[in-house]
């Protein structure tokens, strides 16, 4: 069975409710991407323009939020999967795991990025993972309460060698193949290289859950279930139809 995910990408968290509104009753899990301005070029909730020049979140929302002073909205309604297109996944994971997600997925390419990101009191972060190896520690390294609580994906852009997640497999819950070269908006052309990600992932690894995020509409999206995703993340296809449920029922017919 394939799994429809919406993508919510908004710099507004106003919106990021709105959005949740619309997709209540229609799916069960919801994909937040958050930007934080310095390994993708554009910045969302919770994060402000300024954070690429090192400011801390400054959102009230989510202040409150990793405070437990209040929760992610209609978080009974939806499992949440937090894309951390960031520079300091790994520094504040325990930070960004407050925000209660299902799923928490890092980027491989964000290795070696300096963290931008500031600490709950808006101290800086320490320094950045450097390598795949260092990558690999830390998650063998997660609390097994953690694990059992959140799911952990990796994410590969489609010019990026797929040898190089494959150390960490052993310690993830899936992998989410990026279907545009330009990570960190929506509306980008497909790139056929995802294609080539997913099928050599189906062929050495039987049984990893793949998901695909980028590109995906409903002329790729059969092309995608063939090669052997079986989850497909959808930002732009779902949130520019005339008819959002009807799209959402479409990719579910899949």
């Amino acid at each position: 069975m394939i799994e429809v995910i919406p993508a919510i990408l908004e710099k507004d968290f106003k919106e990021i409710k709105h959005k949740l509104g619309i997709l209540r009753g229609q799916v069960k899990t919801v994909q937040l991407d958050i930007e934080d301005g310095v390994f993708v070029k554009n910045t969302t909730w919770p994060y402000s323009a300024e954070a690429s020049q090192g400011a801390a979140p400054l959102d009230d929302n989510f202040l409150k939020i990793i405070n437990e002073e209040e929760g992610m909205p209609n978080f009974q309604d939806f499992d949440f999967e937090i894309d951390l297109m960031v520079s300091d996944s790994v520094e504040n994971f325990d930070l960004y795991s407050k925000l209660g997600a299902k799923k928490i997925i890092f980027h491989i390419e964000a290795l070696g990025r300096s963290p931008s990101g500031h600490s709950q009191t808006g101290e800086p972060t320490g320094e950045a993972v450097r390598t795949v190896e260092e990558f690999r520690e830390f998650l063998e390294g997660l609390d097994l309460y953690v694990r059992d609580d959140i799911k952990i994906g990796v994410a590969i852009n489609p010019g990026t060698a797929l040898e190089q997640i494959f150390p960490v497999i052993p310690h993830i819950d899936f992998v989410q193949v990026m279907g545009i070269a330009e990570i960190g908006f929506q509306h980008g052309t497909f790139d056929e290289r995802a294609i080539s990600h997913i099928r050599t992932l189906r062929e050495k690894f039987s049984d990893l859950v793949i998901s695909v995020d980028g590109g995906v509409n409903l002329d790729t999206a059969p092309l995608l279930v063939t090669a052997g995703a079986e989850r497909l993340v959808i930002g732009s296809a779902i949130w520019k139809s005339d008819d959002i449920i009807n799209t959402i029922k479409k990719f579910q017919e899949l």
